[in-house]
């Protein structure tokens, strides 16, 4: 009853801002009890954890340190007795309500800071490789061009965020990854996958990916201001250097890459080379009721694109340049919670289908600003805690293909589309000791095509089982509008439908999570319908055929999920194994571009060990089976193969300083994502970090 009562008061009493101190005696394995307390000074025994005056995600990294200073600590309560403390929870973005992770009725997938520090990849792109329910289809490396879809979507059906902010690009999904921070300001990453409409608007069809950051460097736990100094050199004459610094709650980076590339065209020039420049700020302010928490950003890059979107040219390239802001914010009036949202976003997008060549093929030019204010509120009373608010989010374009005629045409810009999103939201949640439900809805209107005000539903519920185990079950319905790309392309063997229809899905989830002192594990059965579907589609009957935007008329993607994760002692290894199976509706002799292409297998798994004190090995596997075709150089349909692949580091941690070599796709095969974009075979990399403490 004492324990029942405690976990009970921590879950409704206001989170934020407090400052007494909360003592109790009775302490489970499980970390949802301390962190529903997130704001509160907690004393275990003679253990002190100073938490935060805010759970914001702009700071969720000191959670994470405080949890990690006693996770795994044997604790002793009056009667000798020692007992386990698993401090793992923190604050997760699954809910319109901000909810621990053992609080979320719905399973999120979190790539901690660890998991980040000790992975073997190029960009942030390749971190959710290890997603298991993740597909990240790559074009080109080190982030050059990746799509990432979640349980069989695409590229354009996920929303990704920075902060909770929605930064994907209204012209297309192939742009959404493009950035302004750096993996080294990466705290965490969370993976909502399914139908995330109600929690993250109308472009998350099919799942979310939030990445949180924080304000102090990548150095060792603990250190707060300071900065960090990474080189890097590698294969193909792949250069980068990065550099971070952070003073009193502000933080600053910036960092460059450049490669060669790994293929030259049939003329011999390179046509897979990269360059890219990122600048990344934040900063907040906290006082006793009012926190505030801001972000800006630059990315800009060129890539060659060798054959990304048409096999016959073997020069194309692209360049791309982002700006990025953002403003929010969290008042707390008694117990109400009110957190405002400001953001603004302008991207620029040059595209050359033969490399340097304007006179012959005329380059295509965008320009997108994406404007957005939200407002999002909750607060507890008797029967638990409500959320609700809304959001107007402005997309516009202006270019030299995508749109109607401009009145009056400047620049390269001929034609441009505008349009208005509003979207209502309303959420409850009941807290109870073992049971959570989760239940609410996203009313959206659209001004594009005169689209009405529909209401899309969800609930989510699980229950505990004791100490381990908890089941989950869910349905949700979500949306996503057409991209620009979608509604007007129609050059370069392209035909666009500017009449498409809003893609449509429901779905359907239930599933178990078992949480032991030495193994997790989890296990869950999906079911997606999906309707008027948006693709490019291919008649591969017709000798002059042309890519064409069409809505599918429906799409049923059923899937299961399981994944173990084993940590004995300083080892921890990892296994996971998705299958999906899709049933389409639609002709066989469609040839499909995205939607009709997905990963029927993909198994991963990881061993992390340390070799000695200071030296550590990280090893990564992963194996995808993918459906679907692509049309070959020559003009024949070639189906996707198996393929595998290994990266591994080894790295040397020292106080000041770190030095790693990691090697990317070790078995040097030259595997295919994307048809007619081979990837390249092994990538060797060797780098270094010096961290200098300020205080």
């Amino acid at each position: 009853m004492r324990r029942f009562f405690f976990q009970i008061y921590i879950m409704y009493k206001p989170l934020f801002n407090q400052r007494k101190a909360l003592r109790f005696r009775h302490f489970t394995r499980k970390g949802y009890a301390l962190f529903a307390c997130l704001g509160r000074v907690v004393t275990i025994g003679v253990l002190s954890v100073a938490t935060l005056k805010s759970a914001a995600s702009t700071t969720a990294d000191d959670v994470t340190v405080a949890a990690h200073s006693v996770a795994g600590t044997a604790l002793s309560d009056d009667d000798g007795t020692q007992k386990e403390a698993t401090l793992d929870e923190v604050e997760v973005t699954g809910s319109r309500a901000p909810l621990a992770l053992g609080q979320a009725a719905r399973m999120v997938t979190v790539l901690t800071r660890q998991d980040i520090q000790a992975a073997p990849v190029q960009s942030i792109n390749d971190l959710l490789k290890m997603v298991v329910g993740v597909d990240v289809r790559q074009r080109g490396p080190l982030g050059a061009q990746t799509d990432i879809g979640i349980r069989g979507s695409t590229s354009e059906q996920i929303t990704i965020l920075l902060n909770g902010i929605n930064i994907c690009d209204a012209q297309t999904g192939h742009n959404a990854f493009d950035l302004p921070c750096d993996v080294s300001d990466i705290v965490r990453i969370e993976v909502l996958e399914g139908p995330a409409g109600r929690v993250y608007g109308t472009s998350s069809m099919v799942g979310a990916v939030n990445i949180v950051t924080a304000p102090h460097p990548d150095t060792a736990e603990g250190r707060k201001q300071g900065a960090m100094l990474r080189m890097e050199g590698g294969s193909f004459g792949m250069l980068s250097a990065a550099a971070r610094g952070a003073l009193s709650g502000h933080s600053l980076s910036a960092g460059y890459t450049r490669s060669d590339g790994y293929s030259r065209a049939s003329s011999g020039a390179l046509n897979s080379d990269y360059s890219a420049g990122k600048v990344f700020y934040q900063g907040g302010f906290a006082a006793d009721r009012l926190q505030l928490a801001w972000q800006t950003g630059l990315s800009a890059r060129g890539f060659g694109s060798n054959t990304f979107y048409s096999a016959k040219f073997d020069e194309q390239y692209e360049a791309t340049t982002k700006l990025f802001a953002a403003l929010r914010g969290e008042l707390v009036a008694g117990g109400l919670h009110v957190r405002p949202s400001l953001y603004w976003s302008r991207g620029y997008d040059r595209f050359e289908l033969i490399r340097g060549t304007q006179d012959k093929v005329p380059f295509n030019y965008h320009r997108t600003d994406v404007f957005g204010v939200g407002l999002n509120s909750w607060f507890d009373w008797l029967l638990g805690r409500t959320a609700l608010g809304a959001e107007v989010r402005n997309e516009d374009i202006v270019s030299t293909n995508l749109g109607e005629p401009l009145a009056e045409t400047f620049s390269h810009y001929k034609v441009g589309l505008n349009r208005t999103n509003l979207s209502l939201h309303l959420e409850h949640n009941i807290l109870l000791q073992r049971f959570t439900l989760s239940a609410g809805l996203i009313a959206v209107k659209n001004t594009w095509n005169q689209m009405p005000l529909t209401v899309y539903p969800g609930v989510d519920a699980s229950y505990r089982l004791g100490e381990d185990w908890k089941v989950y079950a869910s349905y949700n319905s979500s949306l996503r509008m057409p991209s620009f790309t979608e509604l007007y392309y129609s050059v370069g063997g392209h035909k666009a439908d500017k009449y498409l229809k809003p893609e449509e899905l429901q779905a359907v989830e239930g599933g178990v999570k078992y949480g032991g002192r030495w193994l997790t594990a989890k296990a869950s059965v999906f079911h997606h319908y999906q309707r008027n579907t948006i693709d490019w589609v291919m008649d591969t009957r017709q000798t002059d055929a042309v890519w064409q935007s069409v809505n599918l008329t429906k799409v049923n993607t059923t899937g299961v999920e399981v994944s173990a994760n084993c940590q004995l002692s300083t080892v921890n290894c990892q296994l996971s194994y998705c299958y999906l199976h899709q049933d389409k509706d639609v002709d066989q002799h469609l040839q499909s571009r995205y939607s009709l292409e997905y990963l029927r297998h993909k198994v991963t798994a990881q061993l992390h060990m340390p070799l000695t004190t200071a030296l550590d090995l990280t090893l990564y596997y992963r194996w995808h089976d993918r459906m679907g075709s692509y049309t070959d150089t020559q003009g024949q349909v070639q189906s996707y193969h198996p393929y595998s692949v290994v990266d591994a580091r080894l790295g040397w941690n020292a106080d000041a300083y770190s030095l790693y070599v990691e090697a990317n796709n070790l078995t040097a095969h030259r595997y295919v994502d994307y048809g007619n974009v081979p990837q390249p075979g092994l990538w060797l990399k060797v780098g270094a970090k010096y961290y200098i403490d300020l205080f």
